[in-house]
């Protein structure tokens, strides 16, 4: 066994306990052995079983192995043991991910996760190669380049479908509705993700469209409501902010979002094994109060799930439009030693305000609207629903209810706004008409189309109390995470 272990030392996985990192036989044999002694000799044990079948592999596999890629291998496989979102970045990945976060890269443009083995695509990104080729929430993608995707990790798949600006790339996508996998061609580009799109919609509303969050959210955010104050002037009437289909990204984004239509109040607090945090909202509202309207999918997934529940936590938007993704949880990016990459490792559960987790749950909006599909579409309805986090295999149970997110939600969204149902809707209620006839059914608490346009007329006057009962934490409010804690996606 010594040999072993003088292995594993070499390749930086020894780990010290007590006074020497090597006593293990010793503490075995003591009497008065602890319980927590005891678990740490059977860490020992199982690292002992790595080693022995790692020496194994180095000295007997037929071919001399890579053996960098054996330990990166264990290490990813260990990760994703773990849920769907963690996972292993080598040093290319790690810094290739540094260079998403501030929101330019070459590629694909689609947000992808990992589930049974192959990439789902949880959304693609507005005006890049992957969306103008007909990619959609939800496909599977089972082959990239003729190469099955079984058995690589997600890592792996997205650094495929990366290359040189002007190559191409041809996907296997396995779509639901549809028999067979079919091939699509994809050209490579350079993805500049313009996080925050506007336009004025119904003569005197302000639209934006929040498509990720990364670093430039905030500030486009607050150039789009700067220049639809001075476009509108005393004609604004209230905003939309468009989350649907946004995969989410960097948490201190989610909370400067919310915190611009916020005046005071808890935005979310997070709560790990050892330790919790809460972010609240600081003085001054962007939006002037003005009403303003949340639009959420099946696609609206983690940041967009902050923002979305901080704001209807506090009455200070309402939500239209199908339940969200359900994704609770919050990664953190930490990085190992120089040139050895990261882990992006789950540590904490998130919640609104109101101290609800929405992990495989989601977030329900206060007037679920569908989207009217067109002819060619309701035949395969079906494919533009996905279930979320709830239907993502080893996914974390929420701590709070049994129950989770079983019915699909819709991810479809028409280029055409004039055939946006959901936008419709939303315009309709910040002009105070009812959109009784566009709601899937009822509003759950009972009240008309009429008591919902008077309350999103009145949520910029409501302003929230602050919370009576403190949320966990080190009693200071942080206002941003620290930059060793950014979120980020995969996005080839």
């Amino acid at each position: 066994m010594r040999p072993i272990f003088r292995n594993l030392a070499l390749l930086g996985i020894g780990v010290v306990i007590g006074s020497g990192a090597w006593q293990v036989g010793q503490v075995a044999r003591a009497s008065n052995t602890t319980d927590k002694t005891q678990e740490q000799v059977q860490v020992y044990r199982q690292l002992d079983l790595f080693g022995e079948v790692f020496d194994r592999i180095r000295r007997e596999y037929v071919e001399k192995p890579n053996t960098q890629k054996l330990i990166e291998s264990a290490i990813s496989g260990m990760l994703k043991s773990l849920d769907p979102h963690s996972s292993y970045l080598n040093a290319k990945n790690y810094r290739e991910m540094l260079v998403n976060i501030r929101g330019e890269f070459g590629g694909l443009g689609i947000e992808v996760t990992m589930e049974n083995g192959v990439v789902k695509v949880v959304s693609p990104i507005d005006d890049t190669p992957a969306a103008k080729a007909g990619i959609l929430a939800g496909d599977l993608i089972i082959k990239i380049d003729g190469k099955p995707v079984k058995g690589m990790t997600l890592g792996q798949a997205v650094e495929k479908m990366r290359g040189k600006v002007g190559t191409p790339i041809t996907v296997t996508i396995l779509r639901k509705g549809r028999e067979k996998p079919f091939d699509v061609k994809i050209v490579r580009d350079i993805i500049r993700i313009t996080p925050v799109k506007w336009s004025v919609e119904g003569g005197d509303i302000g639209y934006i469209r929040i498509t990720s969050f990364n670093e430039q959210t905030e500030p486009k955010l607050k150039q789009a409501l700067k220049e639809l104050k001075k476009k509108l002037g005393d004609k604004l009437k209230g905003y939309i902010i468009d989350l649907r289909n946004n995969p989410g990204g960097l948490l201190d984004q989610a909370v400067a979002v919310s915190d611009a239509f916020l005046r005071k109040g808890e935005i979310v607090s997070v709560r790990g094994r050892n330790e919790a945090k809460r972010w609240d909202a600081t003085p001054g509202d962007l939006a002037d109060g003005k009403p303003v309207v949340v639009l959420i999918n099946g696609g609206s997934a983690s940041a967009s799930e902050i923002v979305s529940g901080a704001l209807q936590d506090h009455k200070r938007a309402i939500l239209i439009g199908t339940r969200s993704f359900g994704k609770g949880s919050v990664q953190k990016i930490i990085p190992l030693l120089p040139d050895r990459g990261a882990i992006r490792l789950t540590t904490e559960r998130y919640y609104t305000p109101s101290g609800r987790s929405i992990q495989a749950k989601g977030i329900t909006p206060d007037h679920i609207v569908e989207q009217e599909l067109p002819k060619e579409l309701k035949a395969k309805a079906d494919q533009l629903r996905i279930k979320g986090e709830a239907g993502l295999a080893g996914h974390l149970k929420n701590d709070q209810i049994k129950k989770e997110a079983s019915t699909p939600s819709l991810v479809y969204v028409p280029r055409d706004k004039s055939k946006d149902t959901q936008l419709k809707a939303a315009i309709k209620l910040l002009h105070g008409e009812s959109i009784a006839m566009l709601e899937k059914k009822p509003d759950a608490k009972g009240g008309s189309s009429a008591d919902a346009a008077a309350k999103a007329a009145g949520a910029g006057k409501a302003r929230q109390a602050d919370k009576a009962e403190e949320k966990p934490g080190d009693g200071d409010a942080a206002k941003a995470p620290s930059s060793g804690e950014k979120k980020e996606p995969a996005r080839p």
